[in-house]
């Protein structure tokens, strides 16, 4: 079954769309792309042209997007194409790996060598592809659920959320910083507060803020309703790399510090994003109409098929470029996870939170969440 693929109007554009440097610091300029249920406003922080902008129609769900603005500044497509190969180029495989416990990577795995007495998580028994254009799941191909879908609430993606010159520079900038050893073959840096989830404790001594490239990327995801007030305060880069065996596990993220979005970039190259449940009880399946996925959007037909929860992996490609945000189910109820099987080429991503509701106004820790956007928000950090 197919999957609809549309181009936001900033894909194959030519020409970086960093327009400036203040202080040696690039400036991301604003980007429109498409994006799924969602569209962002017209006026655009920074932007005065006099002209209404030009539209661009989403047909999958009749949005209008204004067209993004033409670049500032140009670099040559020899520049262009030498920054974005330096941006992809795994880094030297390391000989050592930051896995603990039943964590394991190719590196770790090749040193301790002869049958392994650690396990993989196995594969789940069905599996379901999440489409974009209508919000459910639907039963891979050649699978005993073919044609069957539910609805899979919670996940917004935004596609070419910043263009190819963008997302190679952003790589460079955090080359230039050290990366971590971290497990399952990922390295990582971390820009927050250092945190004890366990104790539910955290200290802001190290901390000096998001790095200051982001803050154009902050500035440019309050364009979609989605995001209109979201104010993070961690972001986080994990490195993946295919000769490490690079993954991560099924896990549920914080819900003591961390709120109710989690926004993820996903750059260099595309993976997907593989969500489970393991809580008891079925799924109730429609049968997909004929003509999907566009008869979803105007309905299915009553369940008449169930599938048990723990047998069920969801599928959600995650495009290069691309910006996926999870709520309410999709982030306290489904998992998530990368398989190192999904993991083809050098990916980086960088994952912004926000804070909890009892950090916030009102909430009883309000003023360290005050302190902690406080810093955050001056983008002057370092890797902690």
């Amino acid at each position: 079954m197919s999957r609809r693929t549309e181009r936001g109007p900033m894909a194959g554009r030519r020409g970086s769309r960093w327009p400036e440097r203040r202080h040696g610091t690039p400036v991301l300029a604003p980007a429109v792309c498409r994006v799924q249920e969602v569209a962002p406003r017209e006026s655009v922080a920074g932007d005065d042209r006099k002209e209404a902008a030009p539209r661009t129609s989403c047909p999958a769900r009749g949005l209008q997007l204004p067209a993004a603005p033409a670049a500032l500044r140009l670099r040559s497509g020899c520049q262009d194409a030498a920054m974005a190969a330096a941006a992809v180029a795994a880094p030297e495989v390391l000989r050592e790996c930051g896995c603990k416990g039943i964590r394991t990577c190719l590196i770790c795995e090749r040193q301790r060598g002869g049958d392994p007495p650690w396990q993989h998580s196995p594969q789940k028994t069905h599996r379901f592809i999440y489409y974009t254009d209508t919000g459910w799941a639907v039963g891979a191909e050649e699978s005993d659920f073919e044609g069957w879908a539910f609805p899979f609430p919670g996940v917004t993606l935004i596609e070419d959320f910043v263009t190819r010159e963008e997302e190679a520079e952003m790589v460079q900038l955090m080359d230039r910083d050290p990366w971590k050893l971290s497990q399952s073959g990922r390295r990582k840096q971390d820009y927050g507060p250092k945190v004890n989830f366990r104790k539910q404790k955290l200290k802001t001594a190290s901390f000096r803020g998001l790095p200051s490239f982001s803050r154009e990327v902050v500035r440019r995801m309050g364009l979609y309703p989605v995001l209109e007030d979201f104010r993070p305060v961690e972001q986080c880069n994990l490195d993946y790399c295919p000769e490490r065996g690079s993954a991560i596990d099924p896990h549920l993220d914080d819900a003591w510090l961390w709120g109710e979005r989690l926004v993820s970039l996903n750059l260099l190259s595309p993976t997907v994003l593989s969500m489970s449940r393991e809580a008891p009880g079925s799924l109730l399946l429609c049968l997909a109409p004929s003509g999907f996925p566009e008869a979803l959007v105007e309905g299915a037909v009553a369940p008449s098929r169930s599938v048990l929860c723990q047998e069920v992996e969801v599928a959600v490609p995650l495009p290069r470029r691309s910006l996926l945000v999870l709520t309410g189910a999709a982030r306290h109820q489904w998992k998530h996870a990368i398989h190192r099987r999904h993991i083809e080429a050098r990916r980086v991503s960088a994952t912004f939170r926000e804070l909890s509701a009892d950090f916030g106004p009102g909430g009883r820790q309000q003023d360290l969440g005050r302190e902690l956007l406080q810093i955050s928000l001056s983008f002057q950090g370092r890797p902690t």
